[in-house]
C-alpha cells in the first residue's frame, strides 16, 4: 500500500526545535555533553505545592470521568481571580474564561474557529510557530510583519499595506516578546488596540511571558486597554514550570471565548481535572513565581556578561527567559550558532533564521540573531558564560 501524506502536512517546514533537539542528539552521541540553551523548555523542578496539589487530586478525582470541555468551575474562578490582582481586570469565568491543553493547542486551534479559507492572519516574524502552522491548517494566509531592532521589535502598524489590513481577519501579538524580551507599556496596546478596532481585526495576544520581567513595573496584559475583539492566551509552563502539565486558558470577549468553547468541544475532551487542580495551586501562590524570575534575572546577567565579553553587542532582554543576541558581523544566524557548537565550546542555540519566516521582499527579520534559552542551571549559565568570553569574537 502506498502511504501518502496529505499536501498540507508535506508542505510544512520541519519544526525548527525537533532541528535544534536532533543536534542535541548527534552532541550526545559523540560523546559530547552539551549545554543546551536550545528549547524554552524550563529545568527548574516544578513547585513542591503544585506537585503535591496533583497528587492529591488524582485520588479526589479517581471516578470523575471526562472533563469539562471548558475547564472546572474552581480552575476558571482562579484565572479570574489571579487576573483580576496581577492586571486589575474583571473577568467573567463563566462566559470569559476557557480552559486550553497548554497555550500550544489553544492558539494552533483557534484558527479553525475564526478563519476562513484565504482569509488572512498578521503573525509576528520571528515568532511562535503555531501562529503559522494553524492558519495554513485552517487553509488561511499567514501575512508576516517583521520584528526588528530599528523599531524596537514592534509592529509598524503603518508599514502594513491598508489592503492587507482591510483582509486580515486575526492579528497575533506576544510581549513580553519570544525571543526578544522586548516589553511595552500600556500605551502601545492602546495603539494596537485603536489600529486593530478600526480594521475590524481580532485581536490575539500570546501572553505566556507576562511574568517573566526584570524592570520595576511589571507588563500589562492586552485586556487592559478593552474587551471587545481581543482574546488573550495565557499558560502555567514558563511562569511555573508545568510545560509537561499541559494547563493554559484562553480568556477576553465573551463572543470569542463561546466560539472557541464550540470549536474544541468537537477537538478534545478537556485538560485532565487532576491537572487542573494542580493549576488552581500554582495560581494561588506568586513565591515561586518571584523566585524564579529572580533566577532567570541572574543567569540573564551572567550570560550577558560574558556575550560582552566575547565583543558582541549588548542584547539584554527586558523580559521573558531569552536572550535574542545579535551575532558576530559577518556572520550569519546559523555560522555563528554553528561556532558555539563546536566540541570545544558545546553551546547549543537556536539560529535566529530558523524561528523567523521571510516577509515582503523575501527578508528574514530573524536573521542576524541565535536565541539563548536560559533553562540550563546557574553553573551551566556560567560555565557557558566563560567558554563563550574567551571566543573573543
Amino acid at each position: 500500500m502506498d502511504i501518502k501524506p496529505s499536501k498540507r502536512i508535506t508542505a510544512l517546514p520541519v519544526y525548527a526545535f525537533k532541528l535544534v533537539g536532533d543536534r542535541v542528539e548527534e552532541l550526545k552521541a559523540a560523546g559530547v555533553t552539551p549545554i543546551d540553551f536550545g528549547v524554552g523548555d524550563p529545568t527548574t523542578p516544578t513547585p513542591g505545592l503544585v506537585r503535591e496539589a496533583c497528587k492529591k487530586a488524582i485520588d479526589r478525582h479517581a471516578g470523575s470521568g471526562y472533563p469539562s470541555y471548558v475547564g472546572s468551575g474552581e480552575f476558571r474562578s482562579a484565572v479570574a481571580a489571579w487576573t483580576k490582582r496581577r492586571f486589575g481586570v474583571d473577568l467573567d469565568p463563566s462566559a470569559e474564561v476557557t480552559s486550553t491543553i497548554g497555550s500550544k493547542e489553544g492558539i494552533f486551534n483557534f484558527h479553525e474557529a475564526f478563519v476562513d479559507p484565504g482569509d488572512l492572519v498578521l503573525i509576528p516574524s520571528p515568532g511562535y510557530p503555531p501562529y503559522s502552522r494553524g492558519t495554513w491548517f485552517a487553509e488561511g494566509r499567514a501575512w508576516f510583519y517583521p520584528l526588528d531592532r530599528a523599531n524596537g521589535y514592534l509592529p509598524d502598524l503603518d508599514a502594513i499595506p491598508e489592503d492587507v489590513a482591510r483582509a486580515a481577519r486575526v492579528m497575533w501579538v506576544n510581549y513580553p516578546n519570544s525571543p526578544s524580551g522586548v516589553c511595552p507599556g500600556r500605551d502601545f496596546f492602546e495603539r494596537l488596540y485603536a489600529w486593530t478596532r478600526r480594521h475590524d481585526i481580532i485581536l490575539a495576544s500570546d501572553e505566556a511571558y507576562s511574568e517573566f520581567y526584570y524592570g520595576e513595573a511589571p507588563p500589562p496584559t492586552a485586556l487592559e486597554v478593552g474587551r471587545d475583539g481581543i482574546v488573550v492566551f495565557n499558560s502555567l509552563s514558563k511562569r511555573s514550570a508545568m510545560t509537561c502539565y499541559r494547563a493554559g486558558w484562553v480568556a477576553g470577549d465573551r463572543r470569542i471565548v463561546e466560539t472557541f468553547r464550540k470549536m474544541k468541544t468537537n477537538v478534545d475532551s478537556g485538560t485532565p481535572t487532576f491537572v487542573q487542580d494542580a493549576a488552581v495551586a500554582a495560581l494561588g501562590d506568586e513565591e515561586h513565581v518571584r523566585s524564579m524570575r529572580e533566577e532567570y534575572r541572574e543567569k540573564r546577567d551572567i550570560l550577558v556578561a560574558g556575550l560582552k565579553a566575547a565583543g558582541l553587542p549588548d542584547s539584554t532582554p527586558e523580559g521573558t527567559i531569552y536572550v535574542w543576541q545579535r551575532v558576530p558581523k559577518g556572520m550569519t544566524s546559523l555560522q555563528f550558532a554553528t561556532l558555539l557548537m563546536r566540541p570545544e565550546t558545546a553551546i547549543v542555540t537556536t539560529p535566529g533564521s530558523l524561528i523567523a519566516e521571510p516577509v515582503e521582499g523575501g527578508r528574514n527579520p530573524g536573521e542576524g540573531h541565535v536565541r539563548f534559552a536560559l533553562v540550563p542551571t546557574i553553573d551551566e549559565v556560567r560555565l557557558a558564560a566563560e567558554r563563550i568570553a574567551r571566543l573573543a569574537l
